[in-house]
């Protein structure tokens, strides 16, 4: 079965991914219209998301957000699919690094370094980086159930040197590289939200406590491998540029979640800026009534 739904859906990814850009983001407004007006796909949750964030916004306030996320959203999960064909040549104007010489600094000297993001604006676009920087990258993610699909990806990825480590592997692969020194950009997307237990470490974000990602921040100190974050904006529709700012070129000498809650700080940031931009549709405060007094 697994198979088979690839055979049939393949062909209409890969239609979709060669229509010319005005064609496709027609295509995303019309995908909008069914998801967000006919379907409310997970509508419930996006405006909790949204009232537990921005509880002193005005209901319209918060209703544009809304409207303008499921624009955002389907722009999002459709220029995935447009990876499939995009060009690494094209893909330089769609997603720019304003000063990639801040990573640069640390491939060119034989170090390897974590990129830190949150579902922010365009952070699958953020694989493509690999080509203008010169330098392997690694994204951490959830291998997919299909393993037709899984593969996909994994192809997709490597059209721009990108390359993907299991999320349930990342500690021993980047310790692997680490004893091999095989020099390397690893990406976290770290606002996702763990199951707590005893050891969780618990903060605010946007305002509310949650449990928290420290994965990257731990890896970082055992290694010694410094964290750059990724601040990534829209310029336009289809436009993208990121500016990276150092968040720690020593992480051995940083206090317990120091590093952790910088990433949250600057994250919170760019949520603030242009709220449109962040992926709502993930239960991001899905364990609030297990916090902690």
């Amino acid at each position: 079965m697994k198979l088979l739904a690839y055979i049939l859906i393949y062909p209409i990814i890969l239609g979709i991914s060669l229509l010319p850009f005005p064609i496709f983001y027609l295509l995303s407004d019309i995908a909008r219209f069914f998801i967000y007006n006919i379907f409310g796909y997970r509508r419930k949750m996006i405006q909790r998301n949204l009232s537990l964030s921005f509880p002193k916004m005005t209901d319209n306030e918060r209703l544009n957000i809304e409207r303008s996320f499921y624009r955002h959203m389907c722009d999002i999960f459709l220029e995935m699919i447009k990876s499939l064909t995009l060009s690494p040549k094209s893909m330089r104007k769609h997603f720019k690094a304003n000063n990639p010489d801040v990573l640069k600094k640390f491939s060119d000297n034989k170090k390897s370094v974590i990129v830190i993001c949150g579902h922010y604006a365009s952070w699958e676009w953020m694989m493509s980086l690999a080509n203008q920087i010169g330098c392997p990258i690694y994204g951490i993610y959830t291998p997919l159930s299909n393993i037709y699909f899984d593969r996909l990806v994994t192809r997709i990825r490597k059209r721009y040197n990108a390359f993907v480590i299991n999320r349930y592997k990342t500690y021993e692969t980047i310790k692997q590289h680490y004893l091999d020194k095989h020099v390397a950009m690893y990406g976290f997307a770290s606002d996702q939200s763990p199951y707590p237990n005893e050891k969780t470490y618990w903060r605010t974000f946007m305002g509310v406590k949650v449990p928290v990602f420290t994965g990257a921040e731990r890896i970082a100190k055992e290694f010694d491998i410094p964290i750059v974050y990724a601040d990534i904006k829209r310029v336009k529709r289809g436009y993208y540029e990121v500016d990276f700012r150092v968040l720690t070129d020593s992480p051995k000498t940083t206090k317990v979640n120091e590093i952790t809650d910088k990433f949250t700080e600057w994250l919170e940031e760019a949520i603030r800026r242009d709220p449109t931009q962040y992926l709502w549709s993930h239960n991001r405060f899905k364990y609030i009534d297990l916090a902690p007094n």
